[in-house]
């Protein structure tokens, strides 16, 4: 089996060139620290875990991203692991707030989250994840989809295996409802609620 250096620039180069081995290596070397950064900023250990997931994901495909001369590769990493956790924070204040726009892209924040943010991003992933479990399966698991593992509406197709237009009612009656749970936590000052009949 070949060897590799563990230097990561040149992992970087092995991975663009599709090694499997130089992949795992940068894993193993950068894991943690991605790990720690995406803890910091969401305090879940398993959404932390999942946006590792999707960073390892997204450089094993375009590890060529990296350029050595805009600085080192944890700078690198942390930048794209801290737009990632805020870009997953600001879609759920969108499901709070009802600005919502399906199919815009969404633009990376560059500032880091004040005390004050990270005391309510909190308490607004509380309301969230008890309002969502309120919703029926199909509507869970496209809201989550969409909303929090950023799939586009034609990817929870296929990992849904649904037609495309049923995966865009999934997400906008569970959008609707989602907002009703959410306006009753809300407003009786409660993570509970009565359990309304909901929509689809």
């Amino acid at each position: 089996m070949v060897r590799f250096s563990e230097d990561g620039h040149y992992l970087l180069e092995q991975i663009e060139n599709g090694s499997q081995e130089a992949f795992e290596m940068f894993y193993d070397r950068y894991h943690s620290f991605v790990f720690s950064i995406a803890y910091k900023v969401l305090q879940k250990e398993q959404e932390a875990e999942d946006i590792c997931h999707d960073i390892f994901i997204e450089i094993s495909k375009k590890a060529s991203t990296y350029e050595k001369s805009r600085g080192s590769i944890e700078a690198w990493l942390a930048i794209r692991t801290r737009s990632r956790c805020l870009d997953l924070i600001r879609r759920r204040r969108e499901l709070l707030t009802g600005d919502i726009n399906e199919e815009r892209e969404t633009s990376l924040p560059s500032h880091q989250l004040s005390v004050e943010d990270k005391v309510i991003t909190r308490f607004e992933q509380q309301l969230i994840y008890k309002a969502l479990k309120k919703l029926p399966l199909p509507q869970q698991k496209a809201i989550y989809g969409s909303y929090f593992n950023n799939f586009s509406h034609r990817e929870l197709a296929e990992k849904l295996k649904v037609p495309l237009g049923t995966v865009k009612s999934l997400v906008r009656y569970g959008i609707k409802n989602l907002r009703k749970e959410l306006q009753q936590s809300k407003s009786f000052n409660s993570l509970g609620g009565d359990d309304d009949k909901h929509d689809m």
